[in-house]
């Protein structure tokens, strides 16, 4: 009997794929743009409340707050994506995100809604007209008569984006 091993290895999925999925994305407004975000990244919406500052934080970094005996680094996005910067209102709330593990507040102007975006909705981003480093948009994408900013959160919120260290205070 002739057997015949057959390798299948030849289609495995390019390292590359680095596009944005198909899925639900929050929907955020910092200043006259919108936003959309993984839902599966955000744990909560909290309002805001004023955090713990802390010495030597990056000045996007407005402090830490104890969510529930977690240290909850909070992040104020305008001022981590270089927009100008605003006064908080009644409207200001965070997002509590998990981004690879580490959780983590952003300070956004508003949350509109939770849309369905298809991957083939999500353009690639022309790279003048960002006033955001290119690396934190995964694209963009028409939702009627609205243009949504896709992020990266993963890339934005990354301990070295951060300033932080991965290695877990005291001992």
């Amino acid at each position: 009997m002739n057997t015949t091993n057959a390798a299948h290895s030849n289609s495995q999925p390019s390292a590359e794929q680095t596009v944005a999925a198909s899925g639900q994305y929050l929907t955020l407004r910092l200043g006259n743009e919108e936003y959309a975000i993984d839902i599966l990244r955000v744990q909560e919406i909290r309002s805001y409340e004023e955090p713990t500052r802390m010495v030597n934080a990056p000045s996007y970094i407005k402090g830490v707050v104890n969510l529930r005996g977690v240290i909850v680094p909070i992040v104020d996005l305008r001022m981590k994506l270089n927009l100008e910067k605003v006064e908080y209102n009644e409207f200001t709330v965070v997002i509590i995100l998990n981004v690879r593990g580490t959780v983590i507040g952003a300070v956004v102007d508003s949350v509109s809604d939770v849309v369905t975006l298809s991957a083939q909705a999500i353009k690639p981003a022309p790279q003048f007209e960002a006033a955001i480093d290119a690396r934190f948009i995964t694209g963009l994408a028409n939702v009627g008569e609205r243009m949504l900013i896709v992020m990266n959160m993963d890339a934005l919120m990354s301990n070295a984006e951060m300033g932080m260290f991965s290695s877990s205070l005291g001992g």
